[in-house]
């Protein structure tokens, strides 16, 4: 009887243990989980700036031609009339 107990208490002690190993390595993989989500998102963030900053540019550009160019000027149909 007892070794049936034993045996009995040693099995719930193995099932405890493989749960408890099952857990943590559950919460060590979403914890990779996010720090890769994070590193994912940092560089989502750095390449924004980067992307605004080139639109600035460009930006600043395309006005720089425009005013640079004739057939973006305001013209005086009046003047052009006499």
């Amino acid at each position: 009887r007892n070794q049936c107990f034993m045996a009995a208490g040693d099995l719930e002690n193995q099932a405890e243990l493989e749960e408890k190993t099952r857990l943590i390595n559950q919460v060590l993989e979403l914890q990779h989980t996010l720090e890769d989500l994070s590193a994912r998102v940092d560089a989502v963030k750095e390449e924004n700036l980067k992307l605004k900053s080139e639109n600035q540019v460009l930006g600043q550009y395309i006005e720089n031609l425009m005013s640079a160019s004739s057939v973006f000027q305001t013209t005086d149909t009046k003047s052009k009339q006499k």
